[in-house]
């Protein structure tokens, strides 16, 4: 029983790899794997966009189209010396005059992170919406890419074996999370990328999402 619990406490996630089985508990803890991949997020407030008639009002009443970015999909190819990752979306609107036939064309970005903190790139895209006459809803889908090099995403080689070691009950660390060393979790941040997408939103446009 001691011997379990200290494998549990060891329980290191998102670092292990091998060919034991996803979420089997070992000796040595939990696998898991850790993919170099980077995780597809939408920020806080950028997911969303409200266009008004006329622009500086924001009564409701002068709501025109509401956008919504949805569906957020990705693919990644590990193969090669550098990580390439194809984000799809889809962006549903509704507008509140469905007269005439209209274009609406919205702004987007996608943004590579590093560790949290440090933009490493960011692109800025459109979509096209189109309403027919008579039609109050319409779709689209938007794409994006993104491109991490495998090196700037692979744990060092010491921080690796420090995570992936062997521990026993009666080992005086054996119950303790080697996260739990700032080293290796200021490591594994710098090796952590994410790419964000959202609408590229007026400074008067996010403090509305934020705000509403």
């Amino acid at each position: 029983m001691f011997k379990r619990k200290a494998a549990v406490a060891a329980l290191i996630p998102a670092l292990l790899a091998g060919c034991n089985t996803e979420g089997q508990v070992t000796e040595q803890g939990v696998i898991t794997t850790r993919s170099a991949c980077p995780t597809v997020a939408i920020p806080a407030a950028t997911g969303d966009i409200t266009l008004f008639n006329p622009e500086n009002s924001r009564d409701a009443a002068a709501i025109d189209v509401v956008a919504d970015i949805t569906n957020v999909r990705s693919t990644c190819d590990e193969t090669g010396a550098n990580i390439v990752s194809t984000i799809t979306f889809d962006v549903q609107a509704q507008r509140r005059d469905a007269r005439g036939a209209r274009d609406v064309v919205i702004p987007y970005f996608a943004t590579v992170v590093q560790g949290g903190t440090v933009i490493q790139s960011k692109s800025i895209s459109r979509v096209g919406l189109h309403f027919n006459d008579g039609q109050a809803r319409a779709e689209t889908r938007g794409t994006a890419s993104a491109t991490v090099n495998r090196a700037a995403a692979t744990l060092p080689d010491d921080v690796r074996r420090q995570i992936t070691r062997e521990r026993k009950a009666g080992d005086p660390d054996a119950a303790v999370d080697p996260m739990a060393d700032p080293k290796v979790r200021d490591a594994v941040r710098r090796v952590s990328f994410e790419v964000l997408v959202g609408f590229q939103l007026t400074p008067e446009q996010l403090t509305y999402n934020a705000t509403r």
